[in-house]
């Protein structure tokens, strides 16, 4: 102290107004504010907020390389399948023996097909061989591919089973052991497309395996109103509505939720898929609802029509996926809105007042 000196009044020379004032800050006790911008509540960015335009016109993912006939196909075809056990396992049970057989071999046919079309996308058949070299829990592909090891051999033996009139006990084992695991083979592949990058597929999480497994339920009931007797196909109307009913929630559901890439779902070509296949499934449900009981004709249409929606919504989210992977703006954007999300509850949980 060179300027000041403590006496018994206080400290002679200090400057006035210097003390600090603890837990008020600086100034007057308010919040320095900046200028521009969004950042912490009560702040504000110098630096104007950049609006993204691209990424030096290039995509941030690399996008799939997959054939749409391959990949697409490959989701429609197990769906049928693994949704149509389901249903052979119900028909045989409640003793509906057209619609059991039916569904027992266009399950069987659809698995080949969707196998058949893995192994082309892949190139080699060896490589599906390789993928049975271990089995990872964490991995949907290999979970998928050793669910189908399981599931083929079930399928065909309920299948041949029905149709060589052998062994029906074994058989009926057989067709309840492929309706049991319909389910997980219909909706594996949800698991699998959203375990990707691609934000279409990614994003949707939540709201995929109820698409898949709606979507599916509607491709085994449209092949039951085409190949079963009216009189057998009470179970086949009452699914179709059902899954119509759940496939179309959940897709609104998921574009409500994924923000701005529910824009692939909606325009393009996608968007035409998409809108295609919730007509069809609307018109085939309720035509299979109202007509399926007195009119073969009319059940063998609804059938047609619920089996296309299928197509067409396998198709739609495939077509959804390669243009979200191929415009930067679907990767970068919903990145940006969940961090300033993340901060505004961040900041949010610091302004909120302490208890007690």
């Amino acid at each position: 102290m060179s300027e000041s000196d403590v006496t018994r009044d206080g400290i002679r020379g200090a400057r006035p107004d210097r003390d600090a004032l603890v837990g008020k800050g600086m100034g007057n006790g308010e919040r320095r504010r900046r200028k521009g911008g969004k950042g912490r509540k009560g702040d504000q960015s110098m630096v104007p907020r950049a609006e993204f335009t691209s990424y030096y016109g290039r995509p941030v993912l690399n996008p799939p390389t997959w054939s749409a006939r391959d990949v697409a196909g490959y989701l429609f075809l197990g769906g049928l399948a693994g949704a149509g056990s389901v249903l052979a396992a119900g028909a045989e049970l409640t003793g509906r023996p057209v619609m059991a057989r039916a569904l027992k071999v266009s399950s069987v046919a659809a698995l080949a097909g969707s196998t058949a079309a893995l192994i082309h996308d892949l190139g080699r058949p060896e490589r599906f061989a390789n993928m049975l070299r271990v089995f990872k829990p964490t991995s949907p592909m290999s979970v998928g591919s050793w669910l189908l090891m399981v599931y083929g051999p079930m399928a065909g033996a309920a299948a041949a089973s029905d149709l060589a009139g052998r062994l029906p006990r074994a058989g009926r084992a057989a067709t309840v052991g492929a309706g049991l695991l319909g389910p997980a083979v219909a909706s594996y592949t949800a698991v699998l497309a959203a375990n990707t990058a691609v934000p279409a597929w990614h994003d949707g999480y939540r709201e995929m395996p109820f698409v898949f497994i709606g979507s599916a339920a509607t491709a085994a009931s449209g092949m039951a109103l085409l190949v079963s007797p009216v009189t057998e196909n009470a179970p086949a109307r009452g699914v179709a509505v059902l899954g119509t009913a759940l496939e179309t929630a959940a897709v609104k559901a998921m574009e409500r939720r994924v923000g701005v890439v529910a824009e692939t779902y909606r325009e393009g070509r996608a968007g035409r898929l998409m809108r295609a296949a919730e007509a069809l499934s609307a018109a085939g449900a309720l035509g299979g609802a109202l007509l399926g009981r007195r009119s073969r004709t009319a059940a063998a249409l609804s059938g047609a029509a619920l089996v296309a929606a299928s197509v067409c919504t396998r198709f739609g989210v495939f077509h959804a996926g390669i243009r979200s992977a191929e415009d930067p703006k679907y990767t970068v954007l919903p990145q940006r809105e969940r961090l300033d999300a993340r901060r505004e509850r961040l900041d949010a949980r610091q302004d909120r007042p302490q208890d007690g």
